[in-house]
């Protein structure tokens, strides 16, 4: 489900999901194949972990990144699920042929 909100979504993005809804800031947004593609990886990722373990994970390794790079979009970036959903967002059949907890690769081949 795609819901619209200009409020809820930071500044510097244009997407946000939380399980189990995308939030995008403007209803336009819903025609970037690129944006939804890159949103829904979240969701599987979300899926795979039962969603709670999800936002855990990502607030320590966001946290950490912080800590190793003492910059927060370079932080955010290093996150493996943002990492694995910037690397196939592209790919509008990358969540058919996507192998389950692909995400592990991500975590365990830091960039």
């Amino acid at each position: 489900m795609i819901l619209i909100s200009r409020h809820l979504i930071p500044k510097r993005y244009a997407g946000l999901t939380l399980w189990p809804v995308i939030f995008l800031k403007t209803p336009e947004l819903r025609n970037d194949p690129v944006l939804v593609n890159h949103e829904k990886i979240h969701l599987r990722q979300q899926a795979e972990l039962l969603v709670l373990p999800f936002y855990v994970l990502y607030g320590l390794e966001w946290l950490y990144g912080l800590l190793k790079y003492r910059d927060i979009h370079r932080a955010y970036r290093q996150i493996s699920f943002e990492r694995e959903a910037y690397t196939n967002e592209q790919n509008p059949n990358y969540l058919k042929t996507r192998d389950s907890w692909r995400f592990t690769y991500y975590f365990f081949n830091a960039s």
